[in-house]
C-alpha cells in the first residue's frame, strides 16, 4: 500500500498558512527576518526550499539565530544541501 503524497507547498493554502504561522517566533528579531523573507519570496518557494524552512523553523530560536547570523553553520540532521542554499537565501534578505 502506498502513503498518500503530500500536497506541493505552492498549492496547498493550508500547508503556505501552517509555515507563516509557524514562521512567529518568540524572538522578534528572527520573526522580523523570517516574516519579511516569506512576504518576498513565499510564492516563489520550492517544496525543497519549503522543506529546508521547516527544518530550520524546528530549531530553538537563539540555534536559528546564530544560523542566519552565520555565528554557525549547519550540522546534524540539517547539514544538507537544500539548507544551506535556503539559509544563504535567508542572510541575504
Amino acid at each position: 500500500m502506498t502513503e498518500p503524497k503530500q500536497s506541493a507547498h505552492q498549492s496547498d493554502p493550508a500547508n503556505r498558512a501552517r509555515l507563516r504561522w509557524r514562521s512567529r517566533r518568540g524572538l522578534l528579531e528572527n520573526d522580523i527576518i523570517l516574516t519579511r523573507f516569506l512576504d518576498a519570496h513565499e510564492t516563489e518557494l520550492t517544496d525543497d526550499e519549503v522543506d529546508a524552512f521547516t527544518r530550520l523553523l524546528d530549531l530553538s530560536d537563539n540555534d536559528l539565530m546564530d544560523l542566519v547570523l552565520a555565528r554557525k553553520e549547519p550540522d546534524g540532521e540539517i547539514d544538507l544541501p537544500h539548507v544551506h542554499a535556503l539559509l544563504q537565501r535567508l542572510r541575504q534578505a
